[in-house]
Parts: structure tokens; sequence; C-alpha cells
């Protein structure tokens, strides 16, 4: 059984902390009852278990009562707070009371609580008691029992294929590619798609996307390139035809033939309901969806609820994929060149990094999903040139999709990864989907001599790119292992295992009914509370869940004190590309919707523009190169956030232009910097292995110390303008 906080207070400061316990059952010690204190007298197993989530809640339910920030938000929504501590008194009859003496439904909700904890900790439980709390008393004195009826029929979501009506008039042909990564599916669709007159590609990530993008105009066909942050509409074209990320499907626009790449990802419970609704909504006589096989019982249910027909074609991996036997042990010089090392933090891909090049010598390329698809890309680009020096790769799990990469084997740092409260044990289809990018492995030189003698159409196909066809099974073998021997049994067994069918599909919910549900609520309601109640609230067909909306919840309550947003404002900032480490420019961005400050590009201060110029030496050590790197990259969200919204307000943020422009400057800088680390990791090898030099001499020294055509390039971020006639290519819309 999982440990959940346990809170006491201290009589010193009377703030609450939380202490982990190890073992639930073993280190739950039952305070003395008195008049502020609940206790569950717990008799049976169940009960005991319990105990600790009790008084937790008991804790929490204090704070909140007392909350001055709860107060003032109960008072702009015209509730007392009397009324507030009198519904937390009545949550604590409902939660805080022996299993053995509820109903399911309260036994459910206690499970829901403890989970949540687990995932969240002690803050995600403040949260859900604030709605819960809200709940109670605005059922109670907002609505009347006539409301009431229209939100739940608002709210009765079972038919989401009636959502869209233009698709359902239409007979479709539905074609479902599956097979392991390799075996040519995604192939066979886009040759589909460069036949037909009017189509679309949608994929998971801008990468995948621009890649065909760049595939489809190489080959003559012009098509335009749709992404949130960055649109490339092709002039004068005669018939449409867009690559695009799944988001971004037009589902208004008639097509021949629509390729929906990596369906398996309609089960996400993060992005889930963009697949869905690409699938539900996509006008096309054709559509072409590629993944894996388990989602086959999940797209034959779905099929039979649009009445379109289905075909289905199941592929073969074309070249072998094996697991080594025994681990590394260990020892990261048993590395070899066309390894790939896969770690899931950054922090230990930059510490992998340095171990690496500071034992074999040589420098590694490194890709995680914080650095720009650009940099990423030239990382792959370093990665597969055997003359560039970068002979491993460390990368996350951002390798498992999007991108073309010469790995002759997969070496997992860890069996199991942080999910922000707790190491969990990785899941079968991570496991295979990070696995199946092995076994790619051909040199810049094997492909030019390719090219050369067969020409360039034969060239493409003999390439291991996911959206060309596969090299074939006798050319190369992909090798997976682990970098100790604990960690490789766990990938042994997923890897023989079959995964399991998924059995639903992420629940798309149009912006219009979540509009009109929000407006049965109090002018100041919390949104996150609204999108909580509506997710509570509505029912759903067996085939559908709704997905995870934390994140929406965060930027919800983030931009919640800017005033003069309206739902649809508030509901466009929460689908942004916005996360924790950038909600300060977020809700500066939600002012200038609502006109409260200048949009000025350079004009924001929560804009970090003075990281670009500062230039790192090597003195200042790895780990303030890797601090400066966190840095780039959050400039960069905010950027891409910026960009992301001069497309739904062109009329609000209109440096666009000098936005593309700083963009590009800045990764330009992170492949600099990138670049200048690697050396730095480099030089501080050549030190250490200098026994009659010490370290501070060592960096100080002429040998040591970079030169300053090796250190990134800077740039004044006060005087930052475009070129004279620098129109990026984004801007022709």
């Amino acid at each position: 059984m999982k440990p959940v906080p346990v809170l006491r207070k201290t009589r010193s400061s009377g703030r609450t902390s939380v202490l982990r316990s190890k073992q639930l059952q073993s280190q739950v010690k039952r305070p003395k009852a008195s008049s502020t204190t609940l206790v569950s007298t717990a008799k049976t197993a169940t009960d005991k278990v319990y105990v600790v989530l009790e008084n937790l809640i008991q804790a929490r339910l204090d704070q909140i009562g007392q909350s001055e920030e709860n107060a003032v938000l109960l008072k702009a929504t015209g509730i007392h707070q009397d009324r507030l501590t009198q519904a937390v008194k009545q949550m604590d009859a409902s939660l805080c009371k022996p299993d053995s003496v509820l109903g399911v439904a309260q036994i459910q909700r206690k499970q829901y609580l403890r989970k949540l904890v687990e995932e969240g900790g002690v803050p995600a439980l403040d949260r859900e008691l604030v709605r819960r709390a809200l709940d109670h008393v605005l059922l109670e004195r907002t609505f009347n029992e006539s409301q009431k009826h229209y939100q739940e029929l608002i709210t009765d979501l079972r038919y989401p294929f009636e959502f869209y009506p233009a698709a359902r008039r239409m007979h479709r042909k539905i074609h479902l590619h599956v097979g392991p990564t390799n075996s040519g599916k995604t192939y066979n669709a886009l040759k589909r798609l460069e036949e037909a007159k009017t189509g679309v590609y949608a994929g998971p990530l801008r990468l995948l996307a621009h890649e065909v993008y760049e595939r489809l105009n190489a080959k003559g066909k012009a098509c335009n390139l749709i992404t949130g942050d960055e649109r490339r509409i092709q002039d004068k074209m005669k018939h449409y035809m867009s690559s695009c990320t799944v988001e971004m499907v037009p589902l208004m626009q008639s097509l021949d033939v629509a390729v929906i790449d990596e369906i398996q990802m309609l089960g996400s419970r993060d992005r889930g309901w963009a697949w869905t609704q690409a699938f539900l909504g996509v006008q096309a006589k054709e559509v072409h969806l590629c993944g894996e096989e388990r989602v086959v019982p999940l797209i034959q249910a779905l099929t039979a609820g649009t009445g379109d027909t289905l075909e289905i074609h199941k592929y073969e991996r074309l070249s072998p994929l094996k697991v080594e036997s025994v681990s590394l042990g260990g020892d990261l010089k048993a590395l070899q060149t066309g390894d790939c090392v896969v770690c899931f933090s950054r922090a230990n891909i930059y510490a992998i990094k340095q171990r690496i090049e500071s034992s074999l010598g040589t420098k590694c390329a490194v890709i995680y999903g914080s650095l720009p698809p650009e940099t990423r890309a030239q990382q792959a680009r370093l990665f597969n040139d055997p003359n560039s020096g970068y002979d491993i790769l460390v990368a996350s799990d951002a390798i498992g999709m999007g991108l073309n990469l010469s790995i002759k084997r997969i070496v997992f740092q860890k069996s199991e990864k942080f999910n922000g409260r707790k190491f969990i044990l990785l899941h079968n289809a991570e496991i295979k989907q990070i696995s199946g990018r092995a076994g790619r492995y051909r040199t810049a030189e094997q492909d030019n001599k390719v090219a050369t003698e067969k020409g360039l159409d034969e060239a493409a196909e003999a390439t291991g790119d996911h959206t060309i066809a596969p090299q074939p099974a006798a050319q190369n073998v992909g090798w997976v292992t682990a970098l100790d021997q604990k960690d490789l049994f766990p990938i042994q067994r997923a890897m023989q295992e079959d995964l399991e069918p998924l059995k639903a599909a992420g629940l798309p919910v149009p912006s219009s009914i979540i509009n009109r549900f929000a407006n049965y609520f109090p002018p100041e309601t919390p949104f996150s509370y609204i999108l909580w109640k509506m997710a509570l609230v509505a029912r759903t067909d067996p085939r559908f869940f709704f997905c995870d909306l934390k994140d929406n919840y965060i930027v919800a309550d983030a931009i919640q004190s800017v005033r003069r947003l309206t739902v649809d404002d508030r509901l466009t900032f929460c689908a942004s590309p916005t996360d924790s480490t950038n909600l300060d420019s977020c809700v500066a961005f939600a002012q200038c919707v609502a006109g409260e400050r200048t949009t000025d590009l350079l004009d924001f201060e929560e804009l970090d523009f003075e990281s670009m110029d500062r230039q790192m030496m090597p003195m200042d050590g790895y780990h303030a190169y890797r601090v400066h790197m966190h840095r780039l990259e959050k400039l960069h969200k905010s950027l891409v956030l910026y960009l992301w919204l001069s497309y739904q307000y062109p009329g609000v943020f209109r440096s666009r232009d000098l936005a593309f422009h700083v963009k590009e400057e800045l990764e330009q800088h992170m492949d600099d910097h990138l670049k200048a680390l690697n050396t730095v990791g480099l030089k501080l090898r050549r030190s250490s292995q200098d026994q009659e030099m010490s370290p501070k001499e060592g960096l100080n020294s002429g040998e040591s110390a970079l030169s300053r055509s090796q250190l990134p390039s800077t740039y004044n971020w006060k005087t930052l303008s475009l070129p004279e006639g620098h129109l990026h290519p984004a801007v022709h819309v």
C-alpha cells in the first residue's frame, strides 16, 4: 500500500507540516479524542487504512474554513463566510467517518480523495475540498430545481458523435493501419495522401507536421503547415492540402484523404480529446488511422457509432528488435557509438551526459521535451551525422515519436520515473514505444551512397524515417538493455507481454456547451470550479472519458483575478500551451486581452530577455550552464505562447514578426549554448586527468578555457528589432 501524507500542527509555529509514513497501518498513531479533533474509530482493516486520510482531511478543512483567501472568494460570489463554515462541518460528517458506516458513494468519494493526495499532495486536496465546499453552498443557494434540470440536459455528453453533423452525413471509409514502430504503417498511409487531390496530415508533434510539410512540398505537392504557433500558407493553391498538429485539424473542410498519426493517443488522459475530435469530426472520404494494435477494439466500437466502414491493415516490424540478456552493469564505459541512454528527468540527462563525456571523452547530443522542436531536430542531426563527433545520445522519453534517429541500441537508465509525487514503474506501452526507436542505425555516408547509386526516391525508401519506407530486416537489428541489471528485468517482462486494449477515448467537449453551462453561475464564480463541476455532473458513454483537467485548473486559477475576460477568453487560455513554468507570462498576456496593459513584446517584464544577453564562461561551472539553459527554455515557452495567442487575438498581439525573429535568435542561442556545454564537459575531463594541475588552475589555463568563438553569441535584448526587409514566412496568412 502506498503511503499518504500525515499532517500535524507544531506548537511553535502553528503551521501544518507533512510527514510521509512508509507503512500506513504500522505507523498510524491515533491522537486522543477532543472537541477539536475528529478521529475515526477504526475497527476494520479498511478503516485503519483511511485513518490517516481522515486526519488529513480534518486538518485541511479547518484551514479552509479559516482561510482569508477563501473568504474573499466567497464574498465575490455573494456567499457569507459562515455559510462556508457550515458547509465544512457538513463535509466533516460525510468524509471523516469509518467506511463501515458509510454508503458506497461516500466510500468512493474517499477513495478518490486518497488517490488525489497520492498524486497531487496536499495542495491538490485543498483545491478539491474548496471546490466541494463551494459546490455545496452554490447548489443550495443559487439554483432552483428547474435550473438544475437544464444543467443536467446541457451536460448530457453521451452522444459525442452528434457534435459533428457534417461528418455524420458522409459515409466515410476508415482505414486502420496498426503495427509496431518501423513497420511501414505510416508510410503506406502517406502514399495514399500523396495521391489525393485534397487532404490533411495530423500528427502529435510539430516536428512530425513539419516533416510531412517539407516532404510533400519537395515532391511538388503544395502543402500548408498549420500548428498552434506557426502557420505557413502556400500562395495560389489549387487544392487544399495541409500538414498540422492534431489539435489544428480543419473540421469544416471537405477532403479526399485524412491521415491521423499515433491514433492510440486518443486514450491519453491529457490530450486524448484532440484525437477523438479529429477522428469523429474530419470531413474526409477516406480516413487513415495509424497506431498500435491495442487500439483496434476501441476503433471498432467508435466506428459502430459513426456508421462508417472500417478496414484493418496489420503490419509486422521490418527489422528485428531484441532485448539483451545482461545490462551494462552500471558501467558507462560500456556504451558504444549509436547508443541512446534514456533518462526521465532533465537533471538526470545532464548528469549522465557529464559522466559520459568525462569518462569516454566523446560528445553527447541531448534531447528532451522542454527543448524547442528546432533545437531537438538540430541535436538529432548531430547525432545522426557520423562525422560530427556526437556518438551517443542522452534523451528523455521525447524520442518515442517525432524524430528520425539513427539509434542502434536503447539503454534505459531506470525502469521507473518520478510523476511529480512519487516514483512509478514505466508502463509497458512506454517501454515498447521507446524501445521501438532502436534498429534504424544507418550512417549519413551510407544514405549518400544509396542516394547516388539508386536515386532520390529509392534512397528515401532505404532510410528509417517513419514517414517513408522502413529498412529491410536483414540490414539492422535493434537492441534494448538497461544501465543496471535490476532495471532490465521489468523491461524484459514488458517487451514480452501484450498491451491491454484501449477501452475508452478522451471526450471532446465543444466550447458552446461549456459556455451555456457557465452562464448558470454567478459572474465571479471561479472558472476552475465551473470546469470541475461540469466534469463531475456530466453523463458520458462508456466508450469515452473526461480528460484530466488539472492543468486547466491551474491556468484558470492563475488568471481568475484578471477582470473583463469572457468565458471564451478563459477557455482559450486554458487550451493554450501554458504550464507551471510560464504562468507569469500567461497572466500578463491575459491582462493584455482584458485591456489592462500594453501589448508590445519588449515591454513584458515577465519575459526574461536578459538571459539572451548573458555570456557564460567556463569558470561558471557545469551547473550554472544548466541553470542558464532552464532560463532560455522558459523564455522560449513564453514566446511560443505569445505566437499562439497572436493567432487567437491578432488585434491584440501584433508583434508577431518580431516574436518570430526573437524566437529564431533564441533557438540559435540555445544551440550554441548546448555546444558550449559539451566543450565545458570535455575541458573538465582534461583538467581532471592532469594530475599536476589543480582544478582551479585547469579551468583558468589556456588549454582548458573556451575561446570567444566557442561561446554562445550574445544579443542586446533592449535593442531587439527586425532586420530590414525581414518577414517570417509564417506570417503570410
